[in-house]
């Protein structure tokens, strides 16, 4: 099976700045709870664990964000290294 490769690089092109915020919230607020656990003061920043979780106020994503997270970082991988393999390909030659 043939895969465009101008359609690969356009859904590559919009699934990463998509990606990236929430990637980046996920990785950021799980560290800084992480080093509120280790400094014993855990109970002081249980919201960071709330948005870590997906939970942000009013709306309430803790049931799909992680699916979310998951899905948009497995497409960008597969789309990643599907346009690797085929540049890999080409130099090859």
């Amino acid at each position: 099976m043939k895969i465009n490769k101008v359609r690969l690089r356009q859904i590559h092109y919009w699934f990463a700045p998509i990606m990236l915020f929430p990637v980046l919230l996920t990785l950021i607020t799980g560290s800084l709870f992480q080093i509120s656990v280790i400094t014993g003061q855990a109970n002081d920043f249980i919201w960071l664990l709330e948005w870590h979780r997906g939970k942000f106020g009013r709306i309430n994503l803790e049931m799909i964000y992680p699916f979310l997270n998951a899905f948009g970082m497995l497409m960008l991988a597969v789309t990643g290294i599907i346009m690797w393999f085929q540049t890999r390909r080409q130099y090859k030659r």
